[in-house]
């Protein structure tokens, strides 16, 4: 008999944003697969002796392919093995969730999927403000800010991403959102757009800058630095 595996939302990082399922299933499994961002006072809660894998993905750096991860969470399922795919904030955004939910079920592996806190709530209530306003802003969109090869997407709604009613959140956006925001400002986007850099979400270094959307990326093409991020910006982005 196969094994089972478990997909766990991990939140943005802080092990108290953890839910109880989460921390169930962490105490339970024989092997762990995790990213980067899940890592540290996190894997506490693993079963002691249980199998701690490294497997994240960090823009810049030597990591994984997605099929060695995969081919992984198949290997350890068949050796009937109860094993977590922990995943930074909510697996279902942005997390390559889908290319492993393929490969087990073409392998024949059952599954679960835990959701976790996703990132950008998390970067919201760090900054103190709403996702959603009132008469102001009905809608929340979120997009990441480069593809495969680590540029711009060439698909994206830039009509959509440019409306200044919308509540916008940018996931691995710091390297392409001087590139993004010229091609806002040519569709309608004010400058002076609220933003805010949430920098090392929910960790102890957290930093969260208030800004405009244009002095956000005069910064970003000078220094973009290497903690994780998330930009918002928007009615949300009014603090």
């Amino acid at each position: 008999m196969p094994g089972f595996v478990s997909f766990v939302g991990s939140g943005p990082g802080d092990p108290d944003l953890l839910t109880l399922k989460a921390v169930d299933r962490l105490s339970k499994a024989d092997a762990v697969l995790f990213d980067d961002l899940s890592s540290g006072p996190i894997l506490d809660h693993a079963r002691p002796g249980a199998d701690l894998v490294g497997v994240g993905k960090r823009a810049g750096r030597a990591s994984p392919k997605q099929h060695h991860v995969s081919r992984l969470l198949v290997e350890y399922a068949q050796l009937d093995q109860r094993v977590v795919r922990l995943k930074s904030g909510d697996g279902g955004l942005f997390g390559r969730l889908e290319e492993e939910l393929v490969a087990l079920r073409a392998a024949g592996i059952p599954y679960e999927i835990i959701p976790g806190v996703p990132s950008a709530c998390a970067a919201a209530a760090a900054a103190g403000i709403p996702l959603t306003r009132r008469m102001t802003a009905r809608r929340v969109q979120f997009v990441t800010g480069h593809d495969a090869s680590g540029a711009l997407p060439e698909d994206m709604n830039l009509d959509a991403l440019a409306d200044p009613t919308a509540s916008t959140v940018v996931f691995m956006g710091k390297r392409t959102f001087p590139a993004l925001l010229e091609d806002l400002l040519a569709r309608g986007l004010p400058a002076d757009t609220p933003a805010v850099l949430a920098e090392n979400v929910s960790h102890p270094d957290q930093e969260i800058t208030r800004t405009t959307v244009h002095a956000l990326a005069a910064q970003l093409s000078q220094e973009v630095g290497n903690a994780p991020a998330l930009i918002l910006y928007g009615p949300l982005a009014e603090g």
